[in-house]
């Protein structure tokens, strides 16, 4: 049965419903509702609880198994397990960060997620959440609305960032982990790439790409727990001697696995000559 908090209106009094409705305007593969207390996540052909996924049951095999059957029909090759359940990971942490960090970089505000308060659906590109508290600075009118947390000051509310993603996605990562085959210190470099890669896209989107890269330097100055590597953003100089901003990703999202001539320009198996010549035709 459809569910109607679908496509309701935000709750009133959201602290966040501006900045979804932001962040969806500027990228519209992803479409962000919220839902209100007495409404039900939805459920149904396409759908599926983050808290669903992070128990690594039937419903994780259910999520893999569209991402082994697209590998297969766009690429025309089988991409092993371990590989899918990255790509799996991948197509669900990158939207959730930006759940938490697009208010932030966009309002200042910090929506905190638990597993249970978000649904997802991958086809059409829509989450649904249920915000029940969030974090502040002391000067935002939001600071007086029910469930609001007001912290001190800019670095109190980076805290907020960093311990809300770790909060909504840890489980994730105890739900997917054992099919990536990958240990606790590099899920947690993916997850760091997933913070960076989101709110650097987002910047670029609405115009703010320089703030972006200095709100992710402030963000991840570096190996801060559990992130294991920092923004880690640096310069290159291109042909005409512009200035092109780069990074090292901290994990390698297993691309090359499927087609090895394909990497990322972020990905450390791609050289700083490719990378100039990629960054400069894109500009």
């Amino acid at each position: 049965m459809p569910d109607s908090s679908v496509d309701a209106p935000p709750p009133a009094g959201s602290p966040v419903a501006d900045a979804y409705a932001r962040l969806s305007q500027v990228y519209g593969k992803l479409q962000i509702t919220e839902r209100a207390a007495h409404e039900s996540a939805p459920r149904g052909v396409g759908w599926v609880g983050a808290d669903a996924l992070a128990a690594g049951g039937a419903e994780l095999d259910g999520y893999l198994a569209w991402d082994d059957a697209q590998v297969l029909r766009d690429y025309g090759r089988q991409a092993r397990p371990d590989v899918v359940a990255t790509f799996g990971l991948h197509r669900y942490a990158w939207p959730a960060c930006l759940l938490i960090t697009a208010p932030w970089f966009l309002h200042r505000r910090v929506p905190l997620l638990s597993a249970q308060q978000v649904a997802f659906h991958r086809t059409q590109g829509r989450m649904n959440v249920r915000v029940e508290s969030f974090a502040c600075l002391p000067d935002d009118p939001a600071g007086a609305l029910p469930g609001a947390r007001v912290v001190p000051d800019e670095e109190a509310l980076r805290g907020e960032v960093r311990a809300a993603v770790a909060q909504h996605l840890e489980p994730l990562l105890d739900g997917f982990g054992p099919r990536t085959r990958r240990g606790r210190r590099a899920l947690w470099g993916m997850v760091t790439d997933e913070i960076v890669s989101g709110v650097w896209h987002l910047g670029k989107l609405v115009g703010e790409e320089q703030r972006a890269r200095a709100e992710l330097e402030a963000l991840l100055p570096g190996m801060t727990a559990p992130y294991t590597a920092g923004a880690a953003f640096r310069m290159l100089s291109g042909p005409a001697g512009e200035r092109l901003p780069t990074r090292d990703r901290a994990s390698c999202c297993l691309f090359y696995t499927i087609r090895p001539e394909e990497t990322c320009t972020t990905c450390p198996r791609t050289c700083d000559a490719d990378r100039i010549v990629r960054l400069t035709a894109a500009a």
